[in-house]
């Protein structure tokens, strides 16, 4: 078991990459031009971060330490696993932010062929289901292998501060 620490930085990481992601979508690939994804102030989005973490948790256990052999047998497990957690995790951030904020800040998906309520769709958990397979196969032993050196406990009290910091200030001056 890693330690509190290891969490929130694995947390910051795929917050960060997550945005960096979204980014380059909406400004590479579909060009529709720079905006700040999400409802915080800087450059991560927390439901990559969370999302990255029930991936770790849960799913993370069939992949890792495995032969090579198990690793490949068990990939529709994994994208199996990955694309009803996060598409779990997409519906209940949904009603969450639409709750506190009065609307969800990502695109619906109502014009999507297989959806419930414009809020998940099928199309979207399949590409969640193969993320979390190159998540759990090519990132998250990379970044165990960086973070197993590092010392964490400041830079995880400083992630934590600065995510609160921009959460209150996000939340006061909307």
């Amino acid at each position: 078991m890693k330690n509190l620490s290891f969490y929130i930085c694995c947390f910051f990481f795929y917050c960060v990459f997550g945005w960096l992601y979204e980014v380059f979508l909406e400004v590479v690939v579909y060009r529709w031009g720079f905006s700040n994804r999400g409802v915080l102030f800087g450059p991560y989005l927390p439901v990559y971060g969370f999302g990255a973490l029930l991936f770790i948790l849960t799913v993370y256990r069939f992949v890792k330490e495995k032969s090579a052999k198990e690793k490949i047998l068990r990939i529709p497990l994994v994208f199996l696993g990955c694309a009803l957690l996060a598409t779990a995790l997409e519906l209940v951030t949904s009603y969450l932010c639409e709750a506190v904020l009065g609307y969800w800040p990502w695109q619906t998906y109502v014009d999507y062929a297989i959806n419930f309520e414009g809020r998940i769709a099928l199309s979207p958990s399949i590409r969640f289901g193969l993320g979390g397979i190159l998540f759990l196969y090519v990132f998250q032993p990379m970044l165990d292998k960086l973070l197993s050196k590092a010392a964490l406990i400041w830079p995880g009290a400083v992630i934590v501060t600065v995510m609160l910091i921009d959460a209150v200030a996000s939340f006061l001056m909307p």
